[in-house]
């Protein structure tokens, strides 16, 4: 969907010696819109917001503890948070895959995202807050909705968790050729 003949790719010369190719790719232009490609970064622009005061998760909790990848069940979720008495959980999931406005995860089928959601669910059980945040790599769509075309299993199971107590967030980003900041909620239709 991206990577088409005739776009402008944005590259970075990987510093890892061990890696197989010498650039890493950061982003894609697709007409006017720029698309993050950098599959860290998400991760890390959550990490930034997270430590903000106008998070609206954390908004009001003056002591945070963060801490980036913990083992919960059998999964690493991206994110365990403290903050006064709550404990969070938050998965990251990073989003290229835009259609008309709309964007969309998973842009391939992943058995690992669903499981990333069930266990959410399931530590919403155990008494932790829940999120499922997807970081949507640029600027310019409408809403977001889970790829039920190319992997409906995943819609299923993000529906059920969310009956179970998990949230959704979804923000668009500003993306610059070396730069990604998350920006503004976008409206989550499941």
């Amino acid at each position: 969907e991206l990577l088409q003949p005739g776009r402008a790719v944005y590259l970075e010369e990987s510093d890892n010696l061990n890696r197989k190719t010498k650039y890493e790719l950061v982003a894609v232009r697709k007409g006017n819109v720029l698309v993050n490609m950098d599959s860290n970064a998400p991760n890390k622009v959550v990490q930034e917001w997270l430590n903000t005061v106008t998070c609206p998760i954390l908004q009001g909790t003056k002591n945070r503890y963060i801490k980036p990848e913990c083992k919960y069940g059998n999964s690493r979720v991206d994110f365990y948070v403290e903050a006064e008495d709550r404990k969070i959980f938050i998965e990251v999931k990073g989003v290229t895959l835009e259609d008309n406005g709309v964007a969309r995860f998973p842009d391939a089928p992943s058995e690992r995202a669903i499981k990333h959601v069930e266990e959410l669910a399931e530590a919403v059980e155990q008494g932790y807050e829940s999120y499922v945040m997807f970081v949507i790599q640029m600027k310019g769509v409408q809403y977001f909705t889970p790829n039920e075309e190319t992997h409906p299993q995943f819609g299923k199971a993000l529906r059920e968790a969310v009956r179970k107590g998990v949230q959704v967030l979804a923000y668009d980003c500003k993306v610059t050729e070396d730069s990604l900041c998350l920006d503004n909620p976008v409206e989550v239709r499941l």
